[in-house]
């Protein structure tokens, strides 16, 4: 059995992964898309800021990606303990390396076509930047519902599991999930006047709402610390 401090600081260790991965995440959403909220087009986030994004910020932002997921990994897996039987942990675990590479398709996705349209932009394809991007999007905008139909699961699956009492957290906990905050986050993106501010916060939505979440379980395994070790243990 593992001493409670010491499983103590590999949790905390493990959620702070997953606020690093919030911040890689979180952070390519900003740098991706933040500028000039004006649009022409049908699509809100092919803004007159995202013309003029230039490209090393595209880059960084699909670079953060990589260790963002590393560091989504570490604190996904790691909470599965939180779940009283191993049937559940396993169902969870499984579900999770599922929905982890839907992340990073749909960042390189809309990466990709953010990158198209500056650079068309700016190099003498002005007319063509708007109906390429918008075409290439309703191309492939099929793989937006296949890779949110492969992300949501582990968190429907964490919401019921709460639910039905089915871990060590109070059944009330259940409503702290990352798609309940998301939620709220997009209610109260919604009531924020046009912005690169309020697009940005948009397009960093999930992230925002797994910073949350995570920083949730982290002061509940904190304050609950050997009442969480008895439990898990």
């Amino acid at each position: 059995m593992q001493h409670p401090d010491i499983w103590r600081k590999n949790m905390i260790a493990a959620l702070l992964c997953g606020f690093l991965g919030c911040l890689c995440f979180g952070a390519g959403d900003w740098l991706m898309i933040y500028g000039d909220a004006a649009y022409t087009g049908r699509l809100s986030w092919l803004t007159a800021g995202a013309a003029q994004i230039a490209p090393w910020r595209n880059g960084l932002a699909m670079a953060l990606a990589f260790p963002g997921i590393i560091f989504y990994g570490i604190a996904l897996f790691a909470i599965a303990v939180f779940l009283r039987e191993k049937k559940r942990q396993t169902i969870y675990r499984c579900l999770t390396a599922f929905s982890l590479t839907p992340w990073l398709c749909l960042h390189v996705f809309y990466i990709m076509i953010l990158y198209g349209f500056a650079w068309m932009s700016g190099n003498g394809y002005e007319t063509a930047a708007l109906p390429v991007s918008e075409a290439l999007f309703t191309h492939l905008s099929w793989l937006v519902i296949a890779s949110e139909a492969l992300m949501l699961p582990p968190y429907l699956y964490w919401f019921w599991a709460l639910l039905r009492g089915g871990s060590v957290f109070p059944k009330w906990m259940a409503l702290s999930n990352p798609l309940v905050y998301y939620g709220a986050l997009k209610l109260a993106a919604v009531l924020m006047p046009g912005s690169a501010f309020r697009l940005a916060f948009t397009n960093g939505l999930m992230s925002e709402s797994m910073a949350v979440w995570i920083g949730v379980m982290l002061l509940w395994t904190m304050r609950r610390k050997d009442e969480m070790h008895a439990q898990v243990l």
